[in-house]
């Protein structure tokens, strides 16, 4: 195994070194054995004494010691000039077998010099909600942070209760936030700043070196990211939670899956996140808060933009205005996928439009409604998918127009449906599911974990082990938490 200290190369104020202390009994509940080979890593070796060191507190075979990394963000809105890698670290990168630089990173490892009063653990519950959901994004093909492992520490961490504590092992292709850049920029660090944004451009976006503004490029290339991203997430349901600027990859993949949860019944003002009391981070204003953590990273890059301000608001501004066209595109693509449809047709984002406000007034699943839609293609039947929407007799209005844009489509039902059933998946990670795996893990029994991480890697995959059922009114959850 070869591990680079890239990120720790940098100077000093990026970071602050750790000496991390052994906790008291880990042990490995899951290891992400495919991912720990693409990555190079022996997975014999990540199970003996030496590997469980380094997953559980960064103890490296080179004896380098791990970093925690320095960052500021907007939460919720407010800004907070220092937080950083509270109960977490960078133990460093490593090329994976396609030659990509990946970084290892632990959250729950312990107290760093960012911990602010904090004890730098982290609970069983949200390590395996993490483990779960990312591994999940991943098969459903959204960029996303990896996780490698996910371990218990042998030590309890008191919440609102006292749990048992875990640590998650994660993969990313960097974890440089927007928040990475506003704590120089809130310093008037000029030069840190450039020297991140030069570190990013080498690491992320290399393409942009020999550009007239590579700054400028790098604006754009981190817009067109996360509107993409963005746009993915809404296509499956999915609620990040808490958007805020520390939590916004400059990769443009999902990260910290604190208290994310999917939808099961739709409605774009849904918030599960109990911190999120005003619902800044709701369904349908996650396009929004992205363009607005955009524009604090456009704030902070300014200097680098033009030597003018003026000039480098305006340029700014321009690049900006074009993440509605690119998250636009690409959600649309992505609804004419969900759809069936091949081509591309005026009125086809009406269409899409109309069917969001019947699942809406009727309640429908939102992941049970494509899926439907896709075996009605197939079988000519209907029943099911009308089922869905608590009889909303507008919803039968709606299918004969889109079966009459279906068939302008001129390609076999079978075509449409293959399409169909490989774009909306059966499986999500149902909020109740996870809730239902977390506690038989807490009471010491993982099948059930196991047993939704299987399946859970192949979404699209017909099946019948019952995991797609939405929750019954008993089951659902209302709420979900960040775990700190």
């Amino acid at each position: 195994m070869q591990l680079s200290s890239i990120y720790a190369s940098l100077p000093s104020q990026f970071f602050a070194p750790l000496s991390p202390a052994p906790l008291h009994n880990p042990k490995i509940v899951a290891l992400n054995e495919p991912l720990a080979l693409e990555l190079g890593l022996d997975p014999d070796w990540l199970r003996s004494p030496a590997g469980l060191a380094f997953l559980s507190y960064g103890a490296r075979p080179d004896g380098v010691a791990p970093v925690a990394m320095a960052y500021a963000g907007h939460q919720f809105g407010h800004f907070v000039p220092s937080l950083g890698d509270g109960r977490a670290m960078l133990v460093g990168e490593v090329t994976d077998r396609s030659g990509r630089l990946r970084d290892i990173h632990l959250k729950g490892s312990g107290p760093t010099p960012f911990s602010r009063r904090g004890d730098g653990r982290a609970a069983l519950g949200p390590v395996l909600r993490e483990y779960i959901v990312s591994e999940a994004m991943h098969a459903l093909g959204i960029p996303t942070t990896r996780a490698l492992a996910a371990l218990t520490t042998g030590e309890n961490v008191t919440r609102e209760t006292v749990q048992p504590g875990g640590v998650i092992v994660r993969v990313a292709s960097s974890h440089v936030r927007v928040g990475t850049f506003q704590y120089f920029a809130a310093q008037g660090d000029t030069q840190s700043v450039r020297t991140l944004a030069d570190h990013v451009i080498g690491r992320l976006y290399p393409e942009l070196k020999e550009a007239e503004n590579p700054y400028l490029g790098l604006l754009e290339a981190v817009t067109a990211r996360q509107a993409e991203l963005v746009a993915r997430w809404m296509l499956i349901g999915f609620i990040h939670g808490v958007m805020n600027t520390d939590n916004m990859s400059i990769a443009g993949e999902t990260i910290d899956f604190g208290p994310c949860a999917f939808l099961d019944a739709y409605d774009p003002a849904k918030v599960f996140s109990f911190i999120d009391q005003n619902g800044r981070y709701a369904y349908g204003n996650q396009p929004d808060m992205a363009l607005w953590n955009l524009g604090r990273l456009a704030e902070a890059l300014l200097p680098l933009l033009d030597s003018d301000r003026e000039r480098a608001v305006e340029k700014a501004r321009s690049l900006l205005m074009r993440f509605d066209g690119r998250f636009n595109t690409v959600y649309l693509d992505g609804w004419r996928r969900k759809l069936g449809l091949a081509l591309e047709q005026d009125g086809d984002a009406r269409l899409a439009g109309r069917l969001l406000t019947a699942m809406q007034r009727g309640e429908a699943d939102f992941t049970l409604t494509f899926r439907r839609l896709g075996d009605a293609v197939r079988s000519g039947r209907t029943e099911d998918f009308v089922t869905l929407f608590g009889g909303n007799a507008k919803i039968e209005n709606w299918l004969r127009d889109w079966q009459a844009r279906l068939d302008r489509e001129e390609r076999s039902a079978e075509a449409c449906y293959a399409d169909m059933q490989a774009t909306n998946p059966r499986l999500i990670p149902r909020n109740h599911r996870i809730e239902e795996a977390i506690q038989s893990a807490l009471m010491g029994n993982y099948a059930p974990f196991q047993r939704l991480n299987t399946a859970l890697a192949h979404p699209f995959d017909d099946g019948s082990e019952g995991l797609d059922a939405p929750p019954s009114p008993h089951e659902a959850v209302r709420n979900t938490f960040c775990g700190t």
